[in-house]
């Protein structure tokens, strides 16, 4: 039994490689169970899998996109390490994926300067109001310092992420 065991593993090991070498992952790999990356510069957002990315998305950010968030109302998106704490299904940005900003070294920060690190920072879409914008949304940093994608973009990412997946947010 333990050897046949081994060998049904081995051939789903296997068939997940060749379904991978020929561009298609198995249902059930689909998932960005590991992380999200932003990277602030390029103006992305990458699911990943494991090693494997399963899509790449532009993004627009916070109105001032250079640097990392330090306050409330500052319009820029944070830099570092958070997570998915919770997915908001009535979001007025259609749906929205809440990220756990501020973190421990955001707070810190903030103390320092004497200020409110502020919150709410999400991963959302566009919403009723302004869904028709499309990718157009994409032609400036827009948010208060969220990361927005099209409201049809949240629709394919809502699926894929599971609150407690790790986002990494990149200068």
């Amino acid at each position: 039994m333990k050897r046949f065991a081994v060998c049904l593993l081995a051939a789903g090991a296997l068939l997940i490689i060749a379904c991978r070498a020929n561009g298609a992952v198995p249902e059930s790999a689909k998932q960005a169970d590991h992380r999200i990356v932003i990277e602030k510069s390029k103006r992305t957002m990458t699911l990943l899998s494991g090693g494997t990315v399963l899509k790449t998305y532009k993004i627009a950010l916070g109105g001032q996109p250079v640097g990392a968030k330090q306050r409330i109302g500052d319009h820029k998106t944070p830099e570092g390490l958070y997570i998915v704490d919770q997915k908001k299904g009535a979001s007025q940005f259609h749906r929205a994926l809440h990220i756990s900003y501020p973190n421990a070294h955001d707070r810190e920060n903030a103390r320092k300067l004497g200020v409110s690190p502020g919150g709410d920072v999400e991963i959302h879409g566009l919403g009723a109001k302004y869904g028709w914008v499309g990718s157009a949304h994409r032609q400036m940093d827009w948010t208060d310092g969220c990361i927005a994608v099209t409201s049809e973009e949240i629709d394919e990412i809502w699926p894929l992420v599971a609150v407690g997946t790790p986002v990494e947010i990149k200068p």
